[in-house]
């Protein structure tokens, strides 16, 4: 049998043509902003402090008290020392404060509309951007692995603010984040998931799932399904290791505190937000609602009903909880968040905070 050369070549190339539209149709469009807030949610809570209510404005004024608390950067190192174990110095503890205070800026701007607010939020995501290189070690005992954490931890906080300052418009008014600066920004956030990020190893614990959660964030930015999916797919994969089937969060015992094993149920509430934004429902309800499970046992460590008593009612807890009563609103969730809201930052500045603020009783999130 013979074959016409130039049909089977044109059948090829319409079927290939085919495929690479199904993928595209596949990927995610992504909604902007996308990370834990969006248009309609922070239109909302700004019209509700303008109508003077009262929760909300005792919520925001966590965000304000962080501005004013904390002194605005004169300048910006190119290289971040880290330690491991609390081990710390200037550039770490500055990043870590910093990657808080622009999106306690970026909150400010988008409920004032103050450009004051806003030409602070640039001016932080510009200056890491164009000044970090890379992080280095303390001398000492410092996993070799610690930088991958670290840039876990802030960089999603810093992204959640570059979308509200990127795409958020007060009044019609955008915050005027020039396209040179977003580009630059944009590279910083591949230097950060390419070369730290991405070597997170398999611990099966929370960094797994704090890497998980950057990476998604960094996808939305970047409008990169392929990085975006990354981290949710290792959010899967980990889910049953971090949070077991019937809750128990297994870093609690091995880990013997109270903050561990929170970061990863804030990781995996602020993933799951992240992906809800998105139009995807699943990581709330992967499992039997594993996330929400993980949060009962929480509850149960700080009523010290674990055989772990490493928690307490005093000890801190971390913002994740309101984001996760935003969506299940369980007792257990109700209960946690009412120890001590308004929530404001976690106290070591890992993940972002001001979640009362951003979320409580403010529907579809």
């Amino acid at each position: 049998m013979r074959y016409n050369k130039t049909a089977l070549f044109t059948f090829l190339l319409l079927l290939l043509s085919f495929s690479l539209q199904a993928q595209e149709n596949n990927k995610t469009k992504f909604v902007h902003p996308g990370i834990l807030n969006t248009r309609g949610s922070l239109d909302l809570i700004s019209t509700q402090l303008k109508a003077g209510d009262t929760m909300r404005i005792a919520a925001y004024q966590k965000v304000l008290d962080f501005i004013k608390d904390h002194e605005y950067p004169a300048s910006f190192p190119s290289t971040i020392v880290v330690g491991s174990n609390g081990a710390t110095s200037p550039s770490k503890t500055q990043i870590r404060k910093d990657c808080e205070l622009v999106y306690a800026l970026a909150l400010a701007w988008a409920a004032t509309g103050n450009a004051d607010y806003a030409k602070k939020a640039i001016g932080l995501l510009n200056g890491w951007a164009y000044a970090f290189k890379d992080y280095g070690l303390l001398e000492g005992k410092t996993t070799p692995n610690q930088p991958d954490l670290e840039a876990s931890w802030t960089t999603p906080s810093f992204v959640a603010a570059a979308e509200i300052i990127r795409y958020y418009k007060v009044q019609g008014k955008s915050a005027g984040w020039a396209v040179a600066d977003i580009e630059q920004f944009s590279k910083y956030l591949i230097n950060v998931k390419d070369n730290y990020i991405n070597k997170i190893p398999d611990y099966k614990n929370n960094w797994d799932a704090s890497a998980g959660y950057a990476k998604m964030a960094i996808g939305v930015f970047l409008d990169q399904d392929s990085v975006y999916r990354a981290g949710h797919d290792l959010l899967v994969k980990e889910l049953s290791n971090i949070i077991q089937p019937d809750g128990t969060l297994p870093e609690l015992c091995v880990r013997k505190d109270c903050v561990h094993y929170q970061y990863s149920l804030t990781a995996y509430a602020y993933a799951a937000a992240i992906a809800k934004i998105q139009g995807d429902n699943s990581l709330w309800k992967i499992g039997n609602k594993n996330i929400s499970l993980g949060y009962d046992f929480m509850r149960k460590a700080y009523e010290q009903k674990t055989g772990c008593d490493y928690c307490n009612l005093n000890s801190r807890i971390f913002p994740g909880v309101e984001v996760a009563y935003g969506h299940y609103n369980t007792d257990n969730l109700n209960y946690l968040r009412g120890l001590q809201a308004p929530l404001g930052v976690p106290v070591d500045n890992t993940f972002l905070g001001f979640t009362t603020y951003t979320h409580y009783k403010v529907k579809g999130l």
